[in-house]
């Protein structure tokens, strides 16, 4: 972590000042695209008016022999494209490959301007982020960007799980942090091959002196292989201002356990969750935007504390001080779903 004297300092002359807090943002999907098939980069201008924050991904799921096309190909989109209100972020290729550097030299100088965050994948430690800390500096500074890009630091490695809370300290540029379940998975050597969501052979057996009377068969309960994780994540974002997100879910058939596992993302503290797929675009959406019938109690709350102070009693529960706070969590999420959602606002009342 950077001494407090300098950590707002900009790292390069002529790069922008850093920010001090993340600007208000609504980022329920992180909706990822290959830009170099341009069957799908056709469908961008449609897919800017669905979703709140689309990237172009150059790092996985990207054919080594596509790796430059796809990095021109996301070039291309951001500059044939406004995308208003939708966030454009990237995926580069990992610190230790041989495109990451070109990823980043290339699209700052091309499109800079436009792009908000870039996502870096498998980040280990503060060391990491400092490096792209100080090369987004340079590269700012050297094509006249006015705004900084911000930092988006993927977990997938024991390491940087471990390193969760220095990871977020690092540099004022980090915007938040996503989950990586599969290359996760594999640093830790555990036995699944499903990317994101439970599995059914992690859970626990019903109380055996309850169950088992009689011969019965016990119920089992399957549990949640990444609500550790997801919970020191949520932890060090929170702690540190910036925004955790669920990662992606791998099985676009099911779509019952994509919602389940976005909900327990959401409940826990995620503010949104990536998207691989267009039908989980709406399930983001349904998920990451608060119930209208939450939002009424919310706003009752802070209608009947307008200060947060003292305690009152609402359709017979008792409210104070703390469930003030979360009541203005829901109600300023609820204004920024209703600012992009017609439907959501007239529901919301807002």
């Amino acid at each position: 972590m950077k001494p407090p004297a300098s950590f707002y300092r900009p790292l390069a002359i002529g790069a922008p000042e850093p920010l001090r807090e993340l600007p208000p943002a609504l980022e329920r999907m992180i909706h990822f695209f290959p830009p170099h098939i341009e069957k799908l980069r056709a469908k961008v201008p449609d897919m800017i008016q669905q979703v709140d924050v689309l990237l172009g991904n150059l790092e996985d799921a990207i054919p080594i022999e596509a790796k430059e096309a796809a990095r021109a190909g996301f070039i291309e989109t951001a500059q044939a494209n406004d995308f208003g209100d939708t966030g454009l972020w990237t995926r580069i290729n990992a610190l230790n490959s041989p495109w990451m550097l070109d990823d980043l030299t290339e699209i700052v100088a091309a499109v800079g301007d436009k792009l908000d965050v870039v996502m870096v994948p498998k980040v280990e430690g503060p060391w990491d982020i400092h490096y792209v800390d100080q090369l987004l500096a340079q590269l700012e500074a050297r094509h006249g960007v006015k705004s900084p890009i911000l930092i988006h630091a993927l977990l997938e490695t024991a390491e940087g799980v471990n390193n969760v809370i220095a990871i977020a300290q690092a540099s004022p540029r980090m915007h938040g942090m996503s989950l990586g379940p599969a290359d996760l998975a594999a640093s830790r050597g555990m036995k699944t091959t499903r990317v994101g969501g439970g599995h059914p052979s992690y859970g626990v057996l019903g109380d055996a002196a309850r169950e088992g009377d009689g011969g019965g068969e016990r119920s089992f309960h399957q549990q949640d292989l990444w609500h550790y994780t997801v919970a020191r994540m949520v932890d060090a974002c929170m702690a540190n201002g910036i925004r955790p997100f669920y990662g992606p879910f791998g099985d676009f058939s099911d779509a019952a356990g994509c919602e389940a596992q976005f909900r327990n993302a959401f409940l826990q503290g995620c503010v949104g969750a990536w998207t691989l797929h267009p039908s989980q675009v709406d399930i983001a959406k349904r998920v990451f935007s608060p119930e209208p019938d939450e939002v009424a109690f919310a706003k009752k709350i802070l209608e009947a504390m307008p200060d947060g102070s003292g305690a009152v009693m609402i359709d017979g529960k008792m409210q104070d001080d703390a469930t003030w706070k979360q009541a203005k969590v829901m109600v300023e999420l609820a204004k920024r779903v209703a600012a992009k959602d017609p439907d959501l606002a007239e529901a919301y009342g807002l």
